[in-house]
């Protein structure tokens, strides 16, 4: 069983060290040992990143095989929400291709408005529980333990709901720069039909004043996912612990998730640039087709071959990400405990 009960926040006394190792004072310290994927010790850039890549390629079958399996009933459940929305809305949505045909918009809108809000929170549910299965297969990793699928997925899916809790909290940190951002479009609208700056300078000032402070709250409860899952807390209780691990220890923080980050976006173009290069060109427009017919060559054109690759690579790159990102946030917040709270001495007990 791939339970994370044992890794609450208490560590040992003052004073203990992990290892107890009686050497001369002119021997240097001995590695810390190196059961799973890191060392039980402090870890440098080199060594998160390491641990990352070491955990996706010896537990891929687990990890990667939870992840697409969520994303599998993801796309159940979006294709079933969609069938149904269709079959309530069927005559309304034929009428839309009829020429001269009245028929509410309501209908339309409700069903799909229905899809939309399903999928929300259909995503939230499956990315929750991918960051709860990451943490729940880093723990075996750790320390050099088998782990199945079926393990994988049992405590993941009992971590779920309160990864969720706090995923949605990182959601709506995210989005204060988007609606500042979105101010700032409306505000610039109405400066240029009023001929007053006012707005658009309080805006300006807002979306400067927002980018700063939403990053510095989504890295000062990053780590909140990772004790959900690893501690077993509840959402608040993650919450607090995340602010407490980050302390001193916010630019270290945001540096690794930020070269994470690019790493990620250098293997998707690393997938989608070819691509690009190697798309069909689109048929030529005959001026006597109506639109119908070009739209219709133009989507015949992008089938085919490199519809599927650029599929296989797009699902590639998303899977690679989902997991990988949570991964490295995980092994920031262990590094964190082992070097706040002695964890090392815990995680070398349960070898």
């Amino acid at each position: 069983m791939t339970g994370t009960s044992g890794w609450g926040p208490q560590g040992p006394g003052p004073g203990h060290t992990p290892y107890d190792w009686r050497q001369h004072p002119w021997s240097p310290p001995p590695p810390p040992p190196k059961p799973g994927v890191i060392p039980l010790g402090p870890l440098g850039v080199d060594q998160i990143f390491g641990g990352a890549f070491a955990t996706m390629r010896r537990y891929a079958k687990p990890l990667f095989g939870t992840a697409a399996a969520a994303y599998g009933l993801l796309a159940v459940v979006m294709a079933g929400a969609l069938l149904l929305a269709y079959g309530a809305t069927r005559d309304d949505f034929r009428a839309m291709y009829e020429p001269g045909a009245t028929f509410p918009w309501e209908p339309l809108l409700v069903a799909f408005g229905a899809v939309w809000a399903t999928g929300l929170l259909a995503s939230l549910a499956v990315s929750s529980f991918i960051q709860a299965a990451c943490a729940t297969t880093l723990h075996e990793a750790v320390i050099g333990r088998p782990t199945t699928f079926r393990a994988v997925w049992r405590g993941a899916w009992s971590r779920t709901p309160s990864v969720a809790a706090v995923t949605v909290l990182l959601a709506f940190i995210l989005l204060l720069p988007v609606a500042a951002f979105v101010l700032l479009v409306v505000s610039f609208f109405v400066t240029v039909l009023t001929d007053s700056t006012a707005p658009f300078g309080l805006v300006f000032l807002l979306f400067l004043l927002v980018i700063p402070l939403s990053a510095w709250l989504y890295v000062l409860f990053a780590f909140a996912p990772a004790a959900a899952a690893l501690e077993r807390a509840g959402p608040l209780t993650a919450l607090r612990r995340s602010v407490r691990l980050v302390r001193g220890a916010w630019w270290r923080t945001f540096g690794i998730s930020l070269l994470a980050g690019v790493i990620v976006v250098i293997v998707s173009l690393a997938f989608r640039l070819p691509l690009q290069f190697a798309a069909p060109a689109p048929p030529a427009v005959n001026p006597d087709s109506n639109i119908s017919e070009i739209l219709s060559d133009q989507l015949r054109s992008q089938f085919g071959l490199y519809a599927l690759l650029a599929l296989a690579g797009t699902l590639l790159t998303q899977l690679l990400a989902t997991v990988f990102l949570p991964l490295v946030t995980a092994l920031l917040y262990l590094d964190r405990r082992i070097r706040k709270e002695g964890l090392a001495h815990a995680l070398h007990s349960a070898v």
